[in-house]
């Protein structure tokens, strides 16, 4: 069997590690990066072409642009298998006022909003609201499009920024779940819950990124919250829609329950990269199953404890910053028995080099989330390039959480 999986970041190379598991499949990326080399295919042309060409029997999107664009309907008109939401479902991530508005309008839990088309009218609008508050920006922003602004002035700023079509929005306090479910149109498999950070410093500071790490462990909800969310956001956004693909519910668990932030409408990244770790059972029959919209019989096992991935970013990033710079010491580090997805890389001349703002993806699983954290870290310790920053508290907060001391480095 050939899968296509579609994209070049450590959420690709982590599907295409877990995909290539699978008995008798063989997995083409396009285009791929320096990590995925084996598997990699000249992305030439249209997506249907490349599938063609590679003679895929199911394709896997990893990215939200291609589902923006329109990728799976030109899929499945050619009956190609293809794991994904039509382009109308895919504006629930393509445009923040479109979700917005498809919350309010089926009664899904969310922050209080007004969505404005112009900097003046948004400015009027931060006014009514307690600051700190939330700035928006209405497109595809590749998690770089929010600023939490503390006052006034920040606001001002972001919304000239960000505009001029901006969703200004209530900050609401919890903790924040990345809560993934595969989607048949019509049944539900919910994956193992995962927590992001976003913010690039320790403490959470400084500018959102796309994600500078992340971990999986079954404590970061209980079964009552699980349920909630699915009976709460996840099936009525299924039962309006018919939502095919990972809907990924950007969450923050208030007092009140939980709030959606944000929807998309593929995997996260970096939160692929723990999950796949972690999951035990063969993906492949459930992404086919998936496609067929044969979802009900099948479920997900995960190994007990936690898994957790540290980004290792290009220095600069989330601003600009230098690619070519060679790297060192991921075979030393994946000899500690972590995993290293590649997420900005590519063969230069000299071995593997930077390629993107975020490099690699360092994963390591353990008993608990304090040895997968340890583990982890131990592996980031032998990878070096020329100004590599990476955070050295992914996890920290689901430790204090559990009462459990962080480990010392």
């Amino acid at each position: 069997m050939n899968i296509l999986v579609i994209g070049s970041g450590g959420r690709e190379h982590a599907l295409g590690w877990k995909i290539s598991q699978s008995p008798g499949v063989r997995v083409f990326a396009a285009p791929g990066n320096g990590g995925m080399r084996e598997w990699c295919v000249e992305a030439k042309g249209a997506w249907l072409e490349v599938a063609e060409r590679v003679g895929a029997d199911l394709t896997v999107v990893g990215p939200e642009a291609p589902l923006v664009e329109g990728v799976v309907d030109r899929f499945r008109a050619a009956g190609r298998g293809i794991v994904g939401p039509s382009a109308e479902n895919a504006r629930l991530e393509g445009s923040k006022i479109f979700a917005k508005d498809f919350f309010k309008r089926h009664g899904i839990p969310t922050a209080e909003f007004v969505a404005v088309e112009n900097a003046e009218d948004a400015k009027k609008a931060a006014r009514g609201f307690r600051f700190p508050v939330v700035i928006k920006a209405d497109g595809l922003a590749a998690g770089k499009g929010v600023v939490i602004a503390a006052d006034r002035a920040e606001a001002e700023r972001a919304i000239e920024a960000l505009g001029p079509r901006l969703v200004i929005e209530e900050y609401l306090e919890g903790e924040e779940v990345s809560f993934i479910a595969l989607c048949d149109g019509r049944d539900v498999l919910p994956l193992a819950p995962t927590q992001d950070h976003k913010r690039v410093n320790d403490g959470d500071t400084g500018p959102n990124t796309g994600g500078m790490g992340a971990y999986c462990d079954a404590r970061i909800l209980t079964e009552a919250q699980t349920e909630r969310i699915l009976d709460t956001i996840i099936g009525p956004a299924v039962e309006a829609t018919r939502f095919t693909g990972f809907l990924y519910a950007g969450l923050i668990m208030t007092a009140d329950g939980p709030r959606v932030l944000e929807f998309n409408v593929r995997l996260g990244d970096p939160e692929t990269q723990p999950l796949m770790h972690r999951m035990t059972t063969d993906f492949v029959p459930v992404l086919e199953a998936a496609a067929r919209g044969e979802l009900g019989r099948h479920k997900l096992e995960w190994r007990r404890g936690a898994s957790v991935c540290v980004v290792m970013a290009s220095g600069g990033y989330p601003g600009g910053y230098q690619t070519g710079v060679p790297i060192r010491g991921i075979e030393d580090a994946e000899a500690t028995g972590a995993t290293v997805f590649h997420a900005g890389t590519r063969a230069g001349t000299d071995g593997i080099e930077t390629a993107g703002g975020r490099v690699l993806g360092v994963t390591a699983g353990g008993e608990d989330l304090r040895s997968a954290i340890e583990r982890a870290y131990a592996a980031v310790g032998k990878i070096e390039f020329a100004g590599m920053h990476y955070r050295r508290d992914i996890g920290l907060k689901g430790l204090k959480r559990y009462g459990v001391t962080a480990p010392g480095r």
